[in-house]
């Protein structure tokens, strides 16, 4: 007999069907090998009193605070310990329950119904500006152009062309100078017709920018400011455009002046999704989050997002995330811009176990290389 622990992160139906189990049965059982770990806050004690028992009954559990038994408070912070299956028969049983859990029953219901990405998309960094950062990332004119080809040979499947830096505490720059910056590219791009080779992405949040570089072929509008104004909103649906929502506390000028939440999972949630409602209202079709990494956050609050990213799957749209070559691994692991490569793929790669299916970078190779590997441990 020979005895071996698995990972928890397998294929769990390919390894069923290897064992012979029954067509019937390996859904059943794989409903059973995949666990939930689900955060529920503020729950009427009520509820979390009903929802203890229900678990209990189940097979699952829910820890909470001591003294909820005797409700020494009225509301209570919980974590449901279940695997797929018992999720099921919960989101079944609290739809008819009070105390808030016919709310739980159908977020429950969207959790399961999550699914995460088949492939990821690789988005290539072009700054056409001299303050970004990383300047390597700095290119202008046909040297862009240069560097535009070799992405897409070496795997970028989308170019995101911006002129303004976006790091904390940069300087502002005129709708004039920002266009100075972009033309020469976005014209040689459509000249080449580069866009029939990848998907162009311009990374502004000014009208005038984003409609000269929709009117010659790109596709992506990538907003940090998440869509507040509603003239780019308009420009997104009239083109049928891709629309990059992020989210930013405050301005890259203060985003970063000790930034604070009351939860930050929450409330970049709340934000995304009534980004999202306001893009739908003007009829934009195709959405892409982001959570905006460094953008109004501290590294504890960086790190946490990223490792609850699956949360946001919710939302029913792809995610991006863009972490490469922050100053938040330096302050990790004590490095340069340019010195942070290592730190940016080991930030990447756990966005995609947790659903990104969109990673904006600006060493495409390498990370082209990482994700094949990735994805032929996944298999296993």
């Amino acid at each position: 007999m020979k005895i071996e622990k698995l990972s928890n992160n397998i294929d769990a139906k390919k390894y069923l069907k290897e064992l012979g189990v029954d067509g019937g049965g390996v859904e059943i059982l794989a409903s059973k090998m995949q666990h939930y770990l689900i955060s529920i806050k503020d729950l009427h004690v009520g509820g979390a009193n009903i929802l203890k028992q229900d678990a209990l009954s189940v097979g699952a559990d829910l820890a909470v605070p001591r003294g909820t038994v005797i409700a020494t408070t009225k509301y209570v912070d919980c974590i449901l310990v279940a695997t797929k299956r018992q999720v099921q028969i919960l989101s079944k049983k609290e739809s008819a329950q009070p105390f808030g859990l016919k709310e739980l029953a159908h977020k429950l219901k969207d959790i399961l119904e999550v699914k995460k990405p088949q492939y990821i998309e690789i988005m290539g960094v072009i700054n056409a500006n001299d303050d970004s950062f990383y300047s390597r990332s700095r290119f202008q004119g046909l040297r862009a152009i240069e560097v535009i080809e070799q992405m897409i040979e070496d795997g970028a499947d989308i170019i995101d062309i911006g002129g303004v830096s976006s790091r904390p505490n940069a300087a502002k720059v005129s709708v004039k100078d920002e266009l100075l910056r972009v033309k020469p590219i976005i014209d040689a791009v459509q000249k080449e017709k580069l866009y029939e080779k990848a998907r162009f992405s311009i990374d502004s949040y000014e009208s005038k920018i984003i409609s000269y570089a929709l009117e010659s072929g790109f596709n992506i509008v990538n907003d940090i400011t998440g869509l507040a104004n509603d003239e780019v909103c308009k420009l997104c649906a009239d083109y049928g455009a891709t629309a990059v929502i992020m989210h930013m506390q405050g301005s890259p000028q203060t985003m970063q002046d000790n930034p604070k939440y009351d939860r930050v999972l929450s409330d970049v949630y709340s934000f995304l999704q009534e980004r999202t409602l306001k893009a739908e209202s003007f009829g934009i079709k195709d959405i892409i989050l982001d959570i905006g990494i460094g953008f109004g956050k501290s590294v504890d609050d960086n790190l946490f997002l990223l490792k609850h990213l699956e949360h946001f799957l919710t939302l029913g749209r792809p995610l991006l995330v863009g972490a490469s070559r922050k100053s938040m691994i330096d302050k990790i692991s004590s490095s340069q811009a340019d010195e942070r490569l290592a730190g940016t793929l080991a930030l990447h790669l756990e966005a995609i176990r947790n659903g990104a299916s969109m990673l904006r970078v600006h060493d495409v190779k390498e990370h082209q290389q990482a994700i094949k590997v990735y994805e032929a441990l996944s298999k296993r």
